[in-house]
């Protein structure tokens, strides 16, 4: 065996999806720009919607987005609210 099948066949292996594209900062960086230009987009297409709303409150500016962000913030709230109570030990299925 030749010492260049050696080097070959011991170097360490390189993951597949270490360069994939989606992880890149730039990319990152690109997706968090454009996702954030549109939901200010989306916002502010508020302004040129017709509202019937059932409720007073709902008929506020931006009322989907605000609405949506805190009960967001209120599931992941009571999901380790609920965490809490049904955590179990890392040996629970063990003998």
């Amino acid at each position: 065996m030749t010492t260049k099948a050696k080097s070959a066949n011991t170097a360490t292996p390189q993951h597949p999806d270490s360069d994939h594209w989606l992880v890149r900062p730039a990319t990152v960086r690109l997706l968090w720009i454009v996702f954030s230009i549109l939901l200010a987009l989306s916002v502010l297409a508020d302004f040129f919607v017709e509202h019937h709303p059932k409720f007073g409150i709902e008929g506020t500016f931006g009322f989907a987005a605000w609405y949506g962000l805190i009960t967001c913030i209120a599931m992941v709230l009571f999901a380790k609210l609920l965490g809490i109570f049904l955590k179990r030990e890392d040996t629970y299925y063990d003998d």
